[in-house]
C-alpha cells in the first residue's frame, strides 16, 4: 500500500506522484459528515429578542421625536419671521445692516435690524468663557486628580449647586450686590485703560455705582456656566485609563506632569464640549442679563457700556406680541440666534472631532 507523503488544499500526494482529490466534510449534529459546502443547519443564527427590538424602536422613536420637535421650531421660527421681514422698510439686506434703534409702530413700514442685538450677545458669551473656562478648568482638575478622597464628593455637590440656582437669583445678585462691589475695580481700570475701546466711557454710560454694564453681564454669565464646563470635564477626566496614569507614575512623572501627559490630552474633547454647552446657556440667557445690564440699543464696543442682546430684547418687547407682525420682527432675532446655537455646535462637534 502506498504511503501518504505530503497534503496541499484538497488534494493529497502519494509516493509513486498520483494525487488523489479530497474534500472537506463537515459533522451534523447528529454526528454524520455533511460534504463542505452544504448548510445542514447546525450554524446557529443570530436570534433577536422581543426586549431588543423594543428598545430599538423606542431609541429610534425617541432620536426621530428630536429630530421632528427641532425642524418644527424652525419651521415655526421661519413662517412667522417671513411676514415681517417682508415690511422692513430697509428689506431683507436692512435686518443685518440696521443698527439704530428699533420702530415698529407702523407695522407696513418697520424698522429693525439685529447687529448691536449680535454684537452684544456675542461679546458678553465670550467674555463669560474666558473667565469661566480656565477656572472650570482648575477646579475639574483639583477634583479628578488633587483632592482628597473625603472632600472630593462634597465639592462636586457645592460646584452643581451652582447650576441648580434659578437665573432671576443670579440676576438679583449681579443688580444688588456683584454691580456695586465691582465699581471701584471699574474706577480703576478706567483710570489707565480709558484710552482703549472696550474700557471706554460714554456720556450715558451706566454708572459705576450700579455696575451695569456688559462687564457685569460677562461676570454674572461665567458664574452661571462655570458648573456646567467643570461638571462635564471632571467626569471626562476621571474615566482618563488608569493604566496610562499608573505607567506615568511608573516612569517617574509627577503628578503635574501625570496630568499634562495623561489627563488633559485624554479629557481635551470633554472640556470643549462642555464649554461649548454652557456658550449656548450664556447664548441665550434672559432674566440675569435683563435685570443685569442696563439696556441700549446702541453697540460701542466697550464693556463699561450698556447692550441689549437676543433674549432680553424679545423679553423687553412682551408688550407687542399681541400683534403677529410686531412680534415676527422679534421672532426674526431668535431664528438668528436659533442659528447661531447651531453653527457654535457645529464647531465644537468639529473641534472635538479633531481631537480623537
Amino acid at each position: 500500500m502506498a504511503d501518504y507523503n505530503s497534503t496541499s488544499g484538497d488534494h493529497v500526494k502519494l509516493e509513486d506522484n498520483r494525487t488523489v482529490d479530497t474534500h472537506p466534510v463537515t459533522v451534523n449534529s447528529s454526528g454524520a459528515a455533511a460534504p463542505a459546502g452544504v448548510d445542514n443547519g447546525a450554524t446557529p443564527k443570530a436570534v433577536r429578542r422581543i426586549g431588543d427590538r423594543v428598545f430599538e424602536t423606542l431609541s429610534t422613536a425617541s432620536a426621530t421625536l428630536i429630530t421632528v420637535f427641532i425642524a418644527a421650531i424652525g419651521i415655526f421660527l421661519v413662517l412667522r419671521a417671513i411676514p415681517a421681514l417682508n415690511r422692513n422698510a430697509n428689506g431683507f439686506l436692512g435686518f443685518f445692516t440696521y443698527t439704530d434703534t428699533w420702530n415698529t409702530s407702523d407695522v407696513e413700514n418697520m424698522y429693525f435690524g439685529i447687529p448691536n442685538l449680535f454684537a452684544a450677545t456675542v461679546m458678553m458669551s465670550v467674555l463669560a468663557l474666558i473667565i469661566a473656562m480656565p477656572i472650570a478648568l482648575g477646579v475639574a482638575i483639583f477634583l479628578s486628580n488633587y483632592a482628597p478622597k473625603s472632600i472630593v464628593k462634597p465639592m462636586g455637590y457645592l460646584v452643581d449647586m451652582l447650576a441648580a440656582v434659578p437665573s432671576i437669583v443670579y440676576g438679583l445678585w449681579g443688580w444688588l450686590v456683584l454691580g456695586p462691589f465691582l465699581s471701584g475695580f471699574y474706577k480703576w481700570i478706567e483710570s489707565w485703560g480709558s484710552g482703549f475701546f472696550l474700557f471706554a466711557t460714554y456720556s450715558n454710560s451706566p454708572s459705576f455705582e450700579t455696575g451695569r454694564n456688559l462687564f457685569t453681564g460677562g461676570i454674572v454669565l461665567a458664574i452661571m456656566i462655570l458648573p456646567i464646563i467643570a461638571a462635564t470635564t471632571r467626569e471626562i477626566f476621571v474615566q482618563t485609563p488608569k493604566g496610562q496614569v499608573e505607567s506615568a507614575l511608573a516612569l517617574g512623572a509627577t503628578r503635574w506632569e501625570v496630568v499634562r501627559m495623561t489627563v488633559l490630552p485624554f479629557g481635551m474633547s470633554g472640556y470643549i464640549s462642555g464649554s461649548m454647552l454652557g456658550l449656548g446657556r450664556a447664548l441665550g440667557e434672559t432674566m440675569a442679563l435683563y435685570m443685569v445690564v442696563s439696556p441700549s440699543t446702541a453697540f460701542r464696543g466697550s464693556l463699561f457700556d450698556g447692550g441689549t442682546t437676543f433674549a432680553t430684547a424679545i423679553a423687553n418687547a412682551a408688550p407687542e406680541f399681541n400683534n403677529d407682525i410686531k412680534a415676527g420682527a422679534y421672532i426674526a432675532a431668535g431664528l438668528v440666534l436659533f442659528l447661531l446655537t447651531f453653527v457654535v455646535n457645529a464647531i465644537a462637534r468639529s473641534i472635538v472631532a479633531g481631537k480623537k
